[in-house]
């Protein structure tokens, strides 16, 4: 039996194609591109990207599956590596909110500490993370970052959120993790609970660019 179709009327087309939609478009909600798990709770990051939402705290941690070997390449700003935006985009956690702050990163007491997977379990991810950036250096000069730190909302153990950072420029060889991007970290999760910023434009400032986050906010 053939099957009959329905024919929008002329006047809907033209509604439609004024609105910049296809009429398949109003017959399949599907093919406007629904989120789906990496919904945005945070604005837009980048060049108009949302922030992927991860799964939160867990009580127990495992080993996340990392990019290809070899798919990823460091940028630099004057020197300063940054992650490789399409396999680090970042990704926040749904249990940190601005109307939490109090209750989680801005707590007495600390909050990062309960939630931080073990180093057996991210001791494994950043091997798998270093061959997806190709990093050869000394892992104990490279530090398995949290792009939007914990103390900023990241989540703990997305992919997303992990990358092995390169040491700065002039790092001495076997002194240890010692990164720039650190204080901007705590400067931004002090404005964030002082009220000075809000905490979805920090996370969205630290995504863009943690060398200009600061300047980004006002911050300085």
């Amino acid at each position: 039996m053939r099957s009959i179709r329905r024919i929008a009327p002329p006047t809907l087309l033209a509604g439609l194609l004024l609105a910049g939609c296809s009429p398949l478009d109003a017959a399949n909600p599907s093919a406007s591109g629904a989120s789906g798990p990496s919904a945005s709770a945070s604005g837009d990051a980048g060049a108009g990207r949302s922030i992927a939402v991860g799964a939160g705290p867990q009580k127990k941690y495992t080993v996340q599956q990392q990019p290809p070997a070899g798919s990823c390449h460091y940028r630099y700003e004057k020197g300063e590596p940054l992650e490789d935006p399409a396999c680090t985009p970042g990704a926040i956690s749904p249990a940190v909110t601005q109307a939490n702050l109090k209750s989680t990163i801005c707590r007495k007491g600390g909050y990062t500490s309960g939630v931080r997977p073990s180093t057996y379990v991210t001791g494994k991810e950043k091997k798998l993370n270093a061959a997806s950036y190709g990093y050869t250096g000394r892992m104990g000069d490279a530090e398995y970052d949290h792009l939007i730190s914990l103390q900023l909302g990241g989540d703990p153990n997305d992919y997303r959120n992990l990358w092995v950072e390169p040491a700065d420029p002039g790092h001495r060889k076997g002194s240890g993790v010692n990164n720039l991007k650190d204080p901007v970290e705590t400067k931004l999760h002090t404005a964030v609970c002082s009220g000075r910023v809000t905490l979805a434009a920090a996370q969205r400032a630290i995504v863009t660019d943690w060398t200009t986050a600061l300047t980004r906010l006002g911050l300085g």
